[in-house]
């Protein structure tokens, strides 16, 4: 079909004209590349956990963790791998497929290589797909991690390149680009996606998606997420974003990635059923499991489970699980409402 093929030469223009289609006709655009493409009725599940917390170098305004501002947040130091390892067999007895580690730094020093190494190793030695977030990365230690058999490396661009100043001063624009660059040159798959929400202007959103679809080799995860506002930074009284223009980022993020997993992350405390479902159908097939991401608050795994369950979908299911061992697995998510409170959710 061709409105589902895969594009690099977006304009502003043309993303705002997709962005600004009356809103049914956006969303059939986007449930139909989605069909095209993917099975409607599944959703990856992801489950996020930081493996150090806090004291973080960079002056991202958005977030709790940076060294610059005053939060309730306690500065935890890197997790052992063992303790890593167990939180991992626990996600994926509760259905997750993918495991996702993330550490509050600027860079992951040389020191540190050989212990997250360890751990992308032993996480998939459980069969788990793995993914880590560590801030900038330069080519050798995305060699390092590909050796370690990483298979994901999320690195957010956040916003677009003309309001990225209003946000983060302590790392350019095209030190994410670099990083994403070394992620692809060491053969590692690309998780990239954004924040919403954060005071920027319509044409923000456009910039953003602009810049993600028109990278050489399209991410192939897109966490799309909205501002949890935490007191103590910045953006702590921030107007909040009407929710139909998220759901519009979603529907115009899924038209132009057709084949990129598009996952509801950070915010999701703050929709109800109706609107998380309604971003299902404008093309979200991915979202973050368990009770937090990194420091804010998550839905419950459970509450997870059941709206999928309500809504007729299914956990995309990863071929080294048997349908008894998945089903098994499901069942138990939905039951036990009590998960780690080690998970985090970003």
């Amino acid at each position: 079909m061709e409105f589902a093929a895969v594009r690099h030469d977006w304009t502003h223009q043309q993303v705002k004209a997709l962005f600004e289609m009356p809103f049914n006709d956006l969303l059939f655009k986007a449930a139909s590349v989605h069909r095209a493409n993917f099975n409607p009725n599944e959703v990856q599940i992801s489950t996020l956990l930081s493996i150090k917390t806090g004291a973080c170098p960079e002056d991202c305004k958005y977030c709790p963790q940076s060294g610059h501002y005053k939060t309730d947040l306690e500065r935890e130091r890197l997790l052992e791998v063992e303790k890593v390892v167990e939180q991992a067999r626990l996600a994926k007895q509760k259905g997750a497929t993918r495991f996702c580690m993330g550490a509050a730094w600027s860079d992951p020093k040389d020191r540190d290589m050989p212990y997250i190494s360890q751990m992308v190793k032993e996480v998939k030695e459980l069969g788990l797909e793995t993914c880590m977030t560590l801030g900038m990365l330069d080519n050798q230690k995305a060699h390092v991690l590909r050796d370690a058999g990483l298979d994901y490396y999320n690195h957010n661009l956040d916003t677009s390149p003309e309001y990225y100043e209003q946000i983060i001063t302590t790392r350019t624009f095209q030190d994410r680009l670099d990083t994403i660059g070394n992620v692809r040159d060491a053969g590692m798959k690309v998780c990239s996606g954004g924040i919403v929400g954060m005071g920027e202007q319509a044409a923000d959103r456009f910039g953003l998606l602009m810049q993600l679809a028109n990278l050489p080799q399209q991410p192939e995860s897109v966490p799309i997420n909205m501002l949890v506002k935490v007191k103590g930074t910045p953006l702590e009284n921030v107007d909040d974003l009407d929710h139909f223009e998220f759901i519009r980022t979603i529907a115009t993020a899924r038209i132009m990635m057709p084949h990129s997993y598009v996952r509801l992350s950070a915010g999701r405390n703050a929709m109800n059923e109706q609107m998380q479902s309604m971003c299902f159908f404008a093309g979200a097939n991915s979202i973050f499991y368990g009770d937090k991401l990194l420091t804010t608050e998550n839905p419950e795994a459970d509450a997870d489970m059941k709206l999928i369950k309500k809504l007729g979908m299914n956990p995309e299911k990863r071929h080294d699980y048997s349908d008894e061992a998945y089903e098994a697995s499901l069942s138990s998510a939905v039951a036990d409402k009590a998960t780690s409170e080690m998970f985090y959710e970003a």
